[in-house]
């Protein structure tokens, strides 16, 4: 889920999962599946970021969740995904306390 702001000042929440098309005309408006329209005050660019930053989080979770001892056979390439996940988590985590101030 995405934390986002319409033009009026309240906050919402989107799946991103629902997002069919996002476009800057010049406002950020974002075409969910099926077909409503939402208008936001974050920038096209923004709203990627927080799309990416959300999928991230997601990703390093399942990868926390496959490190335990009862993987076999996966041990090379969790270290390589670790450090990779941790990466991506530290780029979420820091997104995640902009989008709070």
């Amino acid at each position: 889920m995405v934390h986002l702001t319409r033009l009026n000042g309240n906050s919402l929440v989107v799946n991103s999962d629902l997002i069919k098309f996002a476009e800057a005309s010049p406002d950020t408006m974002l075409t969910l599946i099926n077909g409503e329209k939402l208008i936001v005050r974050e920038g096209l660019s923004d709203v990627v970021e927080r799309v990416l930053a959300y999928r991230s989080r997601l990703l390093a979770q399942a990868g926390r969740q496959l490190q335990g001892p009862d993987v076999p056979g996966h041990a090379h390439l969790l270290m390589r995904t670790d450090s990779l996940l941790s990466a991506v988590g530290n780029r979420a985590d820091d997104l995640e306390s902009q989008q709070d101030h």
